[in-house]
């Protein structure tokens, strides 16, 4: 069946031109001179899209938007106007406008967004009746995620004080609260503290408290973070960042259940299981003398590993359409939808920041890009198309860094310099695949057997 999209738009001109224009394209259209009998017709049968000016008699564009936004919110609405301007745009992009057509405009470009409106539908349509239902807990089905959730399942009856390692982004503090959530201890707090947050000499009293007059500033007597955890969970994050005094007092707390507030002389006792985590290698600063051993066996009872995003790429949709959701929920947006080249472009970066960035890429997508379908060249500069061909070809990006290094010492006459070390590398290759025949390897690289004779001699590769 062909596409069917339809045109609203008191001028009969407009209509009668992008009417024709989408019968050449070979989508079916329905026309309206205005938006009046839109509802009634959307009862019946739904568009592929929808394309309506802004400014009519009766219902406007804008209003229509809205009675299509609760009606039929899976139609895209391209919004077309001669009254370009800021205030326009915005209300049309606020009301869930699929993209902002403004007048007078060509109409091979009208038709490649019609078709652009289309897919969108189509692909929409599909992601609904394929998409998962909304998990609230950790999100993923890679192998090293399977191995995460099995050990929380193992350890959901237990008490034993668990170490987390994964780089930053990874969601550790996500799986200490998982692994809190599924344990006997689920009815007591779950209280966290990042170690490297906070400053050395308030640390100790953040964990311990203090009592009053301790300290200059300690005007009241104060629980630390052992005392609101009791009968819960403590999670220490970046435990690898604490100050060595600090990893004494910690490892005696572990060992004795027990402790005295900064400035006190009466001993507290408390039930605390520990969750530990870390981005950095203990046992290599165990090794330099940086970290206790003693407290790295305490606390290493139980090792969780999170693999980092790039490791887990079959989980990157899955995320995406997760935090695209939820921040449209927080938002209280039209969630946005990710066309199949933009999800290509995340799949295949390299995420530094892993899931972390991965959702400020979402809520970035959510606020910023134009309409609700987001293409590739909508996405964060560090993501979209430049990064997305550096990320394929990281030779590139390896050139860049060396041309780049190189204009730092102030050298001259790179490019015959790096020209030559690109040809004899390109040689060099190509003889090696065609096991030293010259005819062969001009071929693959594209010159005459001439060519490449002169080439070998003026680089001395005979």
């Amino acid at each position: 069946m062909s596409p069917k999209v339809w045109i609203v738009d008191d001028d009969a001109s407009i209509r009668w031109v992008l009417g024709k224009a989408c019968e050449q394209a070979g989508i079916d259209t329905v026309l309206f001179e205005d938006g009046s009998d839109i509802e009634n017709r959307l009862a019946g049968t739904k568009p592929d899209a929808i394309i309506t000016d802004i400014r009519m008699p009766g219902v406007n564009g804008l209003a229509l938007l809205g009675k299509l936004r609760k009606q039929a919110p899976q139609v895209p609405v391209i919004i077309m106007t001669a009254h370009t301007d800021l205030d326009s745009a915005i209300a049309s992009y606020q009301g869930g406008a699929f993209e902002y057509l403004p007048k007078p405009f060509d109409v091979d470009d009208a038709i490649i967004l019609i078709r652009r409106a289309i897919e969108f539908n189509q692909h929409t349509v599909k992601q609904v009746a394929a998409a998962p239902p909304l998990r609230t807990e950790i999100i993923g089905e890679a192998p090293a995620m399977q191995e995460v959730f099995r050990a929380i399942g193992r350890l959901a009856n237990s008490h034993i004080n668990v170490l987390i390692w994964g780089e930053s982004g990874t969601g550790k503090e996500l799986v200490a609260e998982a692994l809190h959530r599924h344990s006997p201890r689920n009815n007591g707090p779950f209280i966290a503290i990042n170690t490297a947050a906070i400053p050395a000499d308030l640390l100790e009293s953040e964990l311990f408290g203090h009592e009053k007059g301790a300290f200059t500033g300690a005007v009241n007597q104060r629980s630390g973070h052992f005392e609101q955890a009791h009968g819960g969970t403590l999670f220490l994050d970046e435990i690898g960042d604490m100050p060595a005094e600090l990893q004494t007092r910690l490892l005696r707390v572990l060992s004795d259940r027990k402790f005295y507030r900064v400035g006190g002389h009466t001993q507290i006792e408390v039930d605390v299981r520990i969750i530990a985590a870390t981005n950095q290698d203990l046992k290599k600063r165990v090794a330099e003398g940086r970290f206790r051993e003693d407290l790295f066996h305490r606390l290493n009872v139980i090792h969780i590993a999170l693999p980092p995003l790039r490791e887990r790429g079959q989980d990157i949709p899955l995320l995406a359409e997760h935090f695209l959701q939820q921040t449209a929920r927080e938002l209280d947006v039209d969630r946005k939808h990710l066309s199949p080249d933009a999800m290509s472009a995340l799949c295949v970066f390299h995420w530094p920041g892993n899931v972390r960035q991965l959702e400020n890429v979402c809520r970035w997508v959510t606020v910023m890009a134009s309409g609700q379908a987001v293409n590739e060249d909508q996405l964060p500069p560090e993501i979209g198309p430049v990064a997305h061909g550096a990320g394929k070809d990281s030779w590139q990006r390896q050139l860049q860094e060396v041309v780049e290094e190189k204009l730092l010492l102030d050298e001259t006459n790179l490019l015959n310099s790096l020209g030559h070390s690109f040809e004899r590398i390109l040689l060099e290759a190509a003889m090696k695949h065609t096991d030293g025949h010259k005819q062969a390897a001009a071929k693959h690289l594209g010159w005459g057997r001439n060519t490449l004779t002169r080439k070998l001699r003026e680089l001395g590769l005979e």
